[in-house]
């Protein structure tokens, strides 16, 4: 039975996050203390003593997911994974922990990304939606009939799909949804529209910094956002990369192809429980599912 580790995004964080693996471990002080050098401000304050809304800050909400996920698995001594996949942000979680990328490189890749949404969420106003209960096939139509941009963003499991895209055509979007059956169409309370066409100017920025960053073989296969599939290739690594923030998170067909490939035990790393919870509905309760979160 093969172990898969998964790593969450956007949205886990939490007051007192990496705290304890700080106090506890020489090796994970000293890393989280490399990343206050990197970032240029002590961004460990913010995670161990900031509030919620302190946390909220993109410029501290992505790279404190990472470093929280990252200190975890380099410091807890967990056994090597099988494979590792990764939601949004946490494809990087999992790219560095699995060796595709130093600490220190997939770090500055990190606050580049969430500098660069931010400034697109700020020129181009948008917004996402939580869609429940429709096919997947149903949505794509509807938000294909919409006017403005709207796709979906998250495909997170069977009749649970998240959509992006400009404020009104997702407001139209939604309407629709519910019109057609969906059991809620739930505004979220994020910046901007992520992994749409409107994080364009964002995918241009990151990309010159992940072209200059070097990649390396991982240990275990890495399933990547944009495709669902396994690749320890660096040069596929770099690219699906460069795509990742203007295209779906295909979470459902990841873990599925996980599954497939022999996955029967997934440990979520890093703050939050969500991904474990998608992996049980995904799977239909056929595998287990854990999480190492301090």
């Amino acid at each position: 039975m093969s172990k898969a580790y998964i790593f969450p995004g956007q949205g886990s964080q939490h007051p007192g996050m990496a705290k304890s693996v700080y106090e506890s471990s020489e090796k994970g002080r000293s890393l989280l203390e490399r990343a206050n050098e990197i970032l240029g401000f002590r961004i460990t304050d913010i995670m161990f003593e900031g509030s919620d809304e302190d946390l909220r800050q993109t410029r501290v909400t992505q790279p404190a997911i990472f470093l929280h996920s990252v200190a975890l698995a380099l410091c807890k001594e967990v056994p090597c994974p099988d494979m590792v996949a990764g939601h949004s942000l946490g494809e990087f979680s999992a790219l560095a922990a699995a060796g595709a990328m130093s600490f220190e490189d997939a770090l500055r890749l990190v606050s580049i990304r969430a500098a660069a949404m931010q400034k697109c969420c700020e020129s181009v106003p948008g917004t996402m939606a939580a869609i429940i209960g429709l096919p997947d096939d149903t949505v794509e139509l509807i938000c294909e009939g919409c006017g403005g941009v709207v796709v979906p963003a998250n495909y997170n499991s069977d009749g649970q799909v998240v959509i992006s895209g400009e404020r009104p055509a997702v407001q139209e979007a939604c309407a629709k949804l519910k019109e057609a059956g969906a059991k809620r169409a739930l505004p979220l309370s994020v910046g901007g529209a992520f992994h749409s066409p409107l994080m364009e100017p964002a995918r241009i920025e990151l990309g010159k910094a992940i072209e200059q960053t070097p990649f390396h073989t991982p240990v275990c296969p890495v399933y990547q956002n944009v495709s669902a599939a396994p690749t320890t290739d660096p040069e596929t690594i770099k690219q699906n990369l460069l795509l990742q923030l203007t295209s779906p998170v295909q979470w459902t067909r990841t873990v599925r192809n996980m599954i497939a490939d022999g996955a029967g035990s997934f440990l979520e790393i890093g703050p939050g429980t969500v991904l474990q919870g998608l992996v049980k509905r995904i799977s239909g309760g056929t595998v287990t599912a854990e999480g190492l979160s301090d």
